[in-house]
């Protein structure tokens, strides 16, 4: 999606990271619930997390499930892996990846294939989506899955015109991701899900300024300030309501898992 440093946006971000994605005391919870019911985990799956920054939702999932094998924690930003501690829960394994290098086997995993895979809201960082889903799928044990999580076409985030508009030019369509998938020799569907968000305008300025969502980094200070006051004439509310939904493109290899 963006033709920047984006991993170096990553490194600076990471130690505020968890900060700015914690809208609520139940979002992260929320997702990770989403996403463990969309893969239909269980206890004995072999899973990855890629892109899994931080590893908030890995996090949430492993204690949730009380997993047999640790949850793999792929991302090339060493320093967001390193919010994990010097010396992470025995439920996550942090590997210093990306998403090509797990497709083209430029890194070896701890686990010959894998039960399940998500990817939220990293798919629009890769280069190449058909051809790096297509090496992952083939990571899938039969009857594992692979799972999508992304944005919509379009958001209603109370971000600033011209944010919105940089988006909508350059985020990926979850059809074509879709049809990736399918291209992958899995078979694949999308469907959407939704959580209201209530955050302090306070906070949230604070979020566009720290720019959150990697979008944010395309825009130099003077725009993200301009943009920060648009914001605030539009939204002269003290709690900021608005809808963050998700596209779910869930894949499944053939055959049963093992």
């Amino acid at each position: 999606m963006e033709g920047r440093d984006v991993r170096g946006h990553y490194e600076e971000l990471a130690a505020e990271y968890d900060e700015h994605w914690v809208y609520g005391p139940d979002y992260i919870p929320w997702m990770s619930g989403r996403i463990a019911e969309a893969l239909r985990l269980g206890r004995a799956d072999r899973i990855a997390d890629i892109g899994s920054g931080t590893g908030l939702f890995a996090m949430e999932v492993a204690r949730r499930l009380q997993l047999r094998h640790p949850i793999l924690c792929v991302d090339p930003s060493e320093a967001m892996l390193s919010q994990l501690g010097a010396t992470p829960p025995a439920d996550l394994t942090p590997i210093v990846a990306s998403a090509e290098d797990i497709a083209e086997g430029r890194m070896r995993l701890p686990y010959e294939q894998l039960d399940a895979m998500w990817l939220k809201e990293s798919v629009h960082h890769v280069a190449d989506p058909a051809h790096t889903l297509r090496g992952l799928a083939d990571r899938l044990a039969p009857g594992g899955r692979l799972l999508v999580v992304m944005l919509p076409a379009t958001i209603q985030y109370p971000l600033f015109e011209a944010a919105l508009a940089r988006f909508e030019e350059l985020q990926p369509d979850p059809s074509v991701i879709e049809g990736h998938l399918r291209a992958a020799g899995l078979e694949a569907d999308l469907s959407y899900v939704e959580h209201e968000l209530r955050i302090n305008r306070d906070k949230y300025l604070s979020m566009v300024r720290a720019r959150y969502m990697s979008l944010l980094s395309s825009f130099d200070d003077s725009e993200i300030e301009k943009g920060i006051e648009e914001i605030r004439v539009a939204h002269p509310e003290p709690v900021l309501v608005f809808p963050d939904r998700f596209a779910f493109i869930l894949g499944r290899r053939r055959g049963e898992s093992s």
